[in-house]
């Protein structure tokens, strides 16, 4: 029972470190930035919470894997639809591991990426969150209880916010020194 508990809080954990992390990488690549928050501390949040979220992430794989309950084979934590365990749910947390991996690998090889080849792997990071999400949703047998039903909620008004401000602050003229473009 207790992995089974753990199973839940470091995936719910993980899933609302993803969030934030996303909408800070929505709102950095705006480069958001003031006097009182430089952009340097949204980076260094934003790299932060992601090593927190692959600590998080990596705990709740291993203990569904320990959980003899759901009895769910190591390959499915790499290779996705391979789980007898509700196959499909499961999956989505397969694929949303798998991009959030090779985020993690490409950042850790970014010095001898380019920037174009590096921000386009670093774009999977947008397609993880939802698939997250509908992991969650369905995977877990509590996934229905208002309370977790709520926090995933805020959890997507958190992204909805950060990609309305992004889109608004793209759809302005922009500024540069001496006047407008």
């Amino acid at each position: 029972m207790l992995l089974w508990y753990m199973t839940r809080a470091t995936g719910e954990i993980a899933f609302m470190l993803l969030t934030i992390t996303v909408a800070l990488g929505i709102t950095g690549a705006a480069r958001l930035g003031s006097s009182r928050w430089p952009r340097v501390v949204t980076a260094g949040l934003h790299r932060n919470l992601s090593l927190m979220l692959v600590t998080f992430l990596s705990v709740h794989i291993a203990t569904t894997l320990l959980d003899t309950f759901t009895a769910i084979n190591p390959a499915a934590a790499i290779i996705p639809f391979v789980s007898g365990y509700r196959t499909f749910w499961v999956g989505l947390g397969t694929i949303a591991f798998d991009l959030i991996l090779t985020l993690v690998i490409t950042s850790l090889l970014r010095s001898r990426l380019s920037y174009r080849a590096w921000r386009a792997v670093h774009v999977l990071a947008y397609a993880s969150w939802p698939v997250a999400l509908w992991h969650g949703l369905g995977t877990g047998t509590d996934a229905k209880l208002p309370w977790l039903l709520a926090l995933d909620a805020l959890c997507v008004l958190v992204v909805i916010a950060a990609m309305t401000w992004r889109l608004r602050l793209l759809a302005q003229p922009r500024r540069i020194a001496g006047g407008t473009s």
